[in-house]
């Protein structure tokens, strides 16, 4: 079988906080919502956006978190449209990782709460779609802590739960791996705390982003 290193996005190759946050204020203004603190807003990236609308607005009904989500989403393409959006820089030092566990066999993936357009938009920025094998988003999957964005991205890389690695910064990203059967490892750079992320089940946590190729296989 082969190894898949299956990477979450927002908070784990790329910080992307600043738009998020943004989208999010707006979309609650233009509802004249009491609009959440940005550490709310950090807890539900990752995320799908009806849930994480649900999330931040738990006594709205089912159909105004629906509501949300789309304006949302209107919102970022506005942001796209005029230019306004944030630079969402890698990590620094994701590309020399991505280096060494590429030379050393494995294959990549994304799991992600993004859309699929907003995906390709970020690894087309960075020079990076050629790398992943497979990539997975809230357009075609349940929200995660659901298995089934991992579940598609082995099929698809012809992996196994025990030769898969899901790597994340969310509580999300951890339950995920655990009941899809993979390997759950965190990073402490993105939106949830190391002590989140071995509460939800993480194997093992990398501090720093040159940590992560040495505890891939440890």
């Amino acid at each position: 079988m082969n190894r898949l290193a299956l990477f979450d996005c927002d908070g784990t190759l790329v910080d992307s906080q600043a738009n998020i946050c943004r989208a999010v204020e707006d979309t609650f203004a233009t509802h004249r919502l009491d609009i959440p603190s940005r550490d709310a807003i950090r807890r539900i990236v990752g995320l799908s956006l009806v849930e994480a609308m649900a999330a931040l607005v738990p006594q709205a009904e089912a159909a105004h978190h629906d509501t949300l989500a789309a304006d949302y989403k209107r919102t970022f393409q506005k942001m796209r449209g005029d230019g306004t959006l944030a630079e969402e820089p890698l990590f620094e030092g994701i590309v020399g990782v991505l280096d060494q566990l590429e030379a050393d066999g494995w294959l990549f993936g994304v799991a992600t709460g993004k859309s699929d357009r907003g995906l390709a938009h970020v690894l087309a920025a960075h020079g990076l779609t050629p790398r992943f094998l497979t990539l997975q988003t809230a357009d075609r999957h349940p929200s995660k802590p659901h298995p089934s964005m991992i579940e598609q991205a082995m099929a698809e890389a012809g992996a196994a739960p025990e030769t898969t690695v899901m790597i994340g910064d969310t509580s999300y990203d951890m339950l995920m791996a655990r009941n899809a059967g993979t390997r759950a490892l965190g990073v402490g750079w993105g939106y949830h705390t190391p002590d989140d992320l071995h509460a939800a089940g993480a194997h093992a946590v990398a501090l720093r982003v040159p940590d992560l190729v040495g505890m891939m296989t440890a």
